[in-house]
């Protein structure tokens, strides 16, 4: 099997992993701040002592820890503007946010990366989120829902971004990046855990047993797993690509909400015809990809 089928097969399991991410954010009791750097600690742990017994815990220099546990805090703030999203609106509206990140990735890539605009990203971006938006018929009760859900595809996409220009020149490998990553994610939110506590007294900083539970799975598997696919396709494709397979993540998320919240609607034309748009952006961009 070719590396880049194998690549796009991976990722593919990455995005279903993922489309449970925006469940736990429903269940789980806690805010985003505090849900994320519980979630973010527990991912790290895991990580460690995977890394540890396998003997693969890989040195960097001051400055690639540096540079990577930069995107960590991206990460966090993408993670924490999510589950807000989430708790604002509900799963539905914040994962269909979460997809305009193929639309952000191909605004910011050629700004940070400093080449040309590519009109074959923008169309696929806006089939794409034509997709979403009849999916999801958005509603603009959930104004600050959708605000966070597109703050964090914003910043997503910065950090998919800057996480291939990382990848690439420090040569390091999935495993070694997202634990360099979780370090600055986990230390950012600590710093930004008083600050917390103290504007939201009201609101719960400590896990109950249950959301404990829950926190364990979301870290762990569903973090963990997802991710290293993730980076791994990030090393062998580009992020505009990677991000438009994850407009796959709120097909699955929706499906998850409506089996398990009954977050249903009237399943009619406009259903199918987003599903169909969604799947034409990722085989366009498939093609694409497998055919460079």
């Amino acid at each position: 099997m070719k590396l880049k089928t194998r690549t796009l097969i991976l990722l593919n399991i990455a995005v279903f992993l993922a489309g449970w991410t925006g469940i736990f954010g429903r269940i789980i009791s806690l805010a985003g701040l505090p849900l994320v750097w519980y979630r973010s600690m527990i991912a790290l742990v895991t990580l460690a002592a995977i890394l540890l017994l396998a003997r693969r815990l890989r040195s960097v220099t001051a400055a690639q820890a540096a540079a990577i546990a930069g995107c960590g805090v991206l990460l966090g703030i993408h993670w924490v503007a999510f589950f807000a999203s989430i708790q604002a609106s509900n799963v539905s509206v914040g994962v269909a946010c979460i997809a305009t990140s193929c639309f952000f990735t191909a605004v910011f890539d050629p700004l940070i990366n400093r080449h040309k605009l590519s009109w074959k990203d923008f169309l696929i971006s806006f089939i794409a989120i034509a997709g979403i938006l009849l999916i999801f018929s958005l509603d603009v009760r959930y104004r600050l829902g959708i605000a966070l859900g597109l703050l964090s595809a914003a910043v997503y996409s910065v950090f998919s971004i800057l996480n291939v220009r990382i990848a690439h020149s420090s040569g390091k490998d999935s495993a070694t990046m997202l634990f360099y990553e979780l370090i600055g994610c986990v230390v950012f939110l600590a710093l930004c855990m008083p600050f917390y506590v103290r504007l939201n007294p009201g609101l719960p900083a400590v896990p109950s047993r249950s959301d404990f539970l829950s926190l364990l799975a979301l870290g762990s598997v569903f973090t963990i797993i997802p991710f290293l696919l993730q980076i791994h396709a990030l090393k062998h494709l580009n992020a505009f690509t990677v991000n438009v397979f994850y407009n796959l993540e709120p097909v699955y998320s929706i499906l998850f909400a409506a089996l398990l919240f009954g977050e249903t609607r009237e399943v009619g034309p406009s259903f199918w015809i987003g599903i169909s748009l969604v799947a034409i952006s990722v085989f366009l961009q498939s093609r694409r990809r497998l055919a460079h």
